[in-house]
């Protein structure tokens, strides 16, 4: 089961070309499966049934498991299956009609554009707070994500026509303009980048103190650091910001269409998910200000 394991991820990097952190949830999901299966004496793939299955999402859900994360496993395990399938490793794919745990719609968690304007309100006195305003206005003016926003170098910026180039999931690129705000912010961090480069030679644009690419982690700090700072008292992560950016976008007027094309959403039942917020905000709106909506 091992060899097959290596050959399905091999198959999604390579063939799929699925991004690292991706093929890393992928091999961490199948190694814990593989284990539970080991332990029922089933070391072959052929030798798995669908009972197999649904016995170890039982397990999963024993465990306190997050039902989002037992969706996302029972999503690798039925890739898996069905790559085994297609390349007739198996002659039926038992996972096929394993049933998904139903997901409880979460709407995001998103800061009103008062919020937004405290947070993007920063006195720039150091290099660092050049870099910090850069990062937010740029993940709220166009929607990236965080991952997204980190990978960008600086030859995926056209300055002179106001767009930039990143590569979202699946490696897919897609082209998203960007703002006056952002530019001019974008504009003041690039005159001080050398100085935290340090001599270095980094292609990234935004970096940490050492002059290197600036990590996930080091992000979320900055961004709960300025939380503090604003007195913005909301469990906010820097998605957050990305869904502020589309509901903002859908509130203020844009099509869903297009607000799919600037979040590089494959499928538009994804986006959706925004007019919930943008309904509720409606119906929180007709309770307080019809004069009959209320006895």
């Amino acid at each position: 089961m091992k060899n097959d394991i290596e050959d399905f991820i091999n198959h999604i990097m390579f063939e799929k070309r699925l991004s690292k952190n991706t093929s890393s949830s992928y091999r961490n999901d199948l190694d814990k499966y593989a284990e539970f299966l080991n332990e029922r004496n089933i070391f072959s793939v052929k030798d798995i049934s669908k009972s197999d299955i649904e016995d170890y999402l039982k397990k999963l859900n024993k465990d306190d498991i997050k039902v989002s994360s037992i969706a996302r496993k029972l999503t690798t395990i039925k890739a898996f299956h069905n790559y085994l399938f297609q390349k007739q490793i198996l002659k039926v794919d038992v996972s096929e009609t394993v049933e998904r745990p139903k997901l409880r719609k979460k709407l995001p968690n998103v800061l009103t554009v008062d919020e937004v304007d405290r947070l993007l309100d920063i006195d720039c006195q150091t290099p660092f707070d050049y870099r910090n305003k850069s990062m937010l206005e740029l993940m709220y003016g166009t929607g990236l994500r965080i991952s997204e926003l980190l990978d960008l170098k600086l030859t995926d910026f056209d300055l002179e026509n106001c767009i930039i180039r990143c590569r979202g999931k699946g490696s897919k690129e897609r082209i998203v303009p960007i703002g006056e705000y952002t530019m001019d912010s974008l504009e003041k961090y690039l005159e001080v980048r050398n100085v935290l480069l340090k001599n270095k030679n980094c292609e990234y644009l935004y970096l940490n103190n050492l002059g290197g690419r600036l990590s996930r982690f080091s992000f979320f700090k900055i961004l709960k650091r300025m939380l503090v700072e604003k007195n913005i008292h909301k469990d906010v992560s820097p998605h957050s910001l990305r869904h502020s950016f589309a509901t903002h976008m859908l509130e203020y007027g844009a099509d869903l269409r297009s607000i799919q094309e600037l979040l590089g959403h494959s499928d538009i039942a994804t986006t959706k998910i925004y007019t919930h917020i943008s309904n509720n905000k409606i119906k929180r709106e007709y309770e307080e200000y019809h004069p009959r909506s209320k006895k």
